[in-house]
């Protein structure tokens, strides 16, 4: 069943303040090939650090466009906005372009773990080469893409 964002994403956010986990299924293919949009499982833990480049986050953030959305997507680098405060800037692993700005009092929680179906975890660290594999992710995803549907 997929619960709409408005209500799952204050949800999640409540059981984190908790300092509880929470396991779901994500929904798209941004994040491709590390998160299969409703296949994978995340689980999400509390923020109790500060954000490090690499780290997925789920976050209400401003999309390109100036929306602001809820996204699951990989923060790719820090920098400091107008007013020196730390702006944090994310970007799905299945994106080629497009890039999310939000802040730390915007972030969710992280993810610790991503899941396949069959319960087994996939690692995390793998992921964290990606950005910089920029370049070459078109040809890499069509590859993804093309095997995923064979």
């Amino acid at each position: 069943m997929k619960v709409p964002n408005d209500i799952l994403i204050p949800e999640l956010a409540r059981l984190l303040e908790e300092e509880k986990e929470v396991r779901f299924t994500p929904s798209g293919v941004s994040m491709r090939p590390f998160i299969e949009g409703g296949v994978d499982s995340v689980v999400l833990a509390p923020l109790h650090r500060s954000p490090r480049v690499g780290d997925i986050l789920l976050a209400k953030a401003i999309n390109p466009g100036g929306l602001h959305i809820y996204v699951l997507h990989r923060l790719v680098r820090i920098e400091r906005d107008e007013k020196g405060e730390e702006a944090y800037i994310l970007m799905g692993d299945g994106n080629l372009e497009g890039e999310e700005v939000c802040s730390r009092a915007d972030i969710i929680g992280r993810v610790a773990a991503i899941e396949r179906p069959d319960g087994k975890r996939k690692y995390l660290s793998r992921g964290r080469l990606w950005y910089h594999m920029k370049p070459c992710r078109k040809w890499l995803l069509k590859i993804y893409r093309h095997t995923k549907c064979a």
